[in-house]
């Protein structure tokens, strides 16, 4: 019995050398018409090079015309943030998110003012002033993040550009929460803030 066994398996580890030798019709060893035909007109990464990650990220000149405050949806309701205070490291996100669900389940929209924190309430409005040139906006909390380590906020595309910050990639700012009456007294005054060039 112990001679069939040996054989048995002695027979199949012939069969799988064999098979893993032996050349396949896609081998080149195996159709030497293959070898000299060697065609790079056809080969195309389908992964995106390094830096157009990066460019997608960056809305064009042109994509905030026709948007303004006036055109932002009323403040109505949600939660207090009056007693929030926090100072940190701001960041943006733009065209490569835009139209995504956000935590808040709205779509995010790069040019309106809204902003993404870790732990502030969804809906509630604060108040972000760049400390380089003191502009300030009032933004929405809609989504979650940023997850970057030594960033505080994310801002949305039009934020980041009210406060002067669009071609820098991060900016120190002051985060002040507000309550719905204060926001809405915000965002209805008039605004003098000028995007950056």
């Amino acid at each position: 019995m112990n001679t069939r066994y040996i054989r048995h398996i002695g027979g199949l580890l012939a069969v799988v050398l064999a098979g893993c030798v032996a050349p396949g019709p896609s081998d080149v060893a195996s159709n030497p018409h293959t070898t000299n035909t060697v065609s790079t007109t056809s080969a195309r990464s389908t992964a995106p090079l390094a830096f157009d990650t990066k460019l997608n990220a960056v809305p064009d000149d042109h994509a905030d015309k026709g948007q303004s405050l006036s055109d932002a949806e009323p403040i109505t309701s949600g939660p207090d943030a009056s007693n929030f205070e926090q100072k940190g490291r701001a960041s943006w996100y733009g065209r490569m998110f835009h139209g995504r669900k956000t935590a808040s389940g709205e779509k995010y929209n790069m040019n309106a003012m809204t902003a993404a924190h870790r732990t502030l309430p969804l809906a509630s409005w604060v108040r972000v002033t760049n400390e380089a040139n003191h502009k300030s906006v009032v933004v929405k909390i809609n989504d979650r993040g940023p997850y970057a380590k030594g960033r505080v906020i994310d801002l949305s595309y039009a934020a980041a550009a009210k406060l002067g910050m669009r071609s820098a990639g991060t900016q120190k700012v002051k985060i002040e929460g507000l309550s719905q009456e204060e926001a809405r007294g915000e965002r209805e005054a008039p605004q003098s803030l000028a995007a950056d060039n």
